[in-house]
């Protein structure tokens, strides 16, 4: 898994797998879900991070 936050267009991008997109869709205004040729999800794109994310630089990893 990958964490991507480009501050010039203001877009987090978390990318799950290395699969190639075959479809993608906006579910929800700003956040775009992208899909393999299987359904599975391989990452999911927040437009307007710093609008809708607390801080969109700061990561913290967890495992539980």
């Amino acid at each position: 898994m990958k964490l991507k936050y480009d501050k010039e267009q203001d877009v987090l991008y978390f990318l799950l797998s290395d699969e190639k997109i075959f479809e993608s869709d906006e579910e929800k205004a700003g956040v775009i879900i992208d899909y393999s040729a299987n359904g599975r999800i391989v990452g999911i794109e927040v437009l307007n991070a710093s609008r809708n994310v607390s801080n969109p630089s700061k990561v913290e990893y967890e495992i539980a």
